[in-house]
């Protein structure tokens, strides 16, 4: 039970830690991730917060990964797209709002600042090895039915996500650009030390 209990924290924290990054890279406003900028786009063509957004789209992606995989629906990922929406919500709404920043270096460190945390985010949320996020299913659920490997699926939904982001007006930018190069090495990062932690915790 304690094992259950140091796992579900990892996982839920880790989540909570990514909504916190990814609000940070919208703030900078240099650009947001691909599938942010489409959650931020939808926010402003349609109306929903960007938080409601990531429920709706995740939503959508789990039944989509399910029918690409030829598998069951993974219902336990509600729970990342749940979590990572309503805390979105939190931090664009209640703590960022009025959150203004005065000049490109400071959006500069903001934005790698906010990609550094959702790196970590992303290191603590997979060592549990529960449910993936709906965007993390959908480029698994690629590599498994066409035999992609896991880098040319990433790439395909990541240009997937950037063309929808570009036609609904989502905030693409250089900011964009750099999350994509940096994004990968921090997470390879943080991952080791995140799994050296939990497995001592287990033990």
């Amino acid at each position: 039970m304690r094992n259950v209990f140091i796992k579900a924290f990892f996982y839920l924290i880790g989540l909570i830690i990514i909504s916190l990054g990814i609000t940070l890279t919208i703030k900078s406003d240099l650009g947001a991730g691909a599938w942010d900028a489409v959650n931020v786009g939808l926010s402003e063509t349609i109306g929903f917060t960007v938080g409601s957004w990531v429920i709706i789209i995740g939503a959508m992606l789990i039944f989509t990964n399910a029918i690409i995989a030829k598998e069951k629906p993974d219902l336990l990922a509600v729970v990342t797209i749940f979590v990572i929406g309503q805390f979105i919500d939190f931090w664009m709404l209640s703590v960022f709002d009025t959150f203004r920043l005065a000049s490109f270096w400071v959006q500069l460190t903001v934005l790698v600042g906010g990609i550094a945390i959702i790196a970590f985010g992303v290191s603590l949320y997979l060592q549990p090895k529960f449910s993936l996020n709906p965007i993390d299913g959908f480029m698994v659920a690629l590599q498994k039915r066409f035999g992609f490997s896991l880098r040319t699926a990433k790439t395909l939904t990541e240009v997937f996500a950037l063309v929808l982001a570009v036609v609904l007006g989502g905030p693409i930018g250089i900011g964009t650009v750099i999350i994509i190069v940096l994004i990968g090495p921090f997470i390879q990062f943080f991952d080791g030390k995140a799994n050296h932690v939990m497995n001592k915790m287990l033990s």
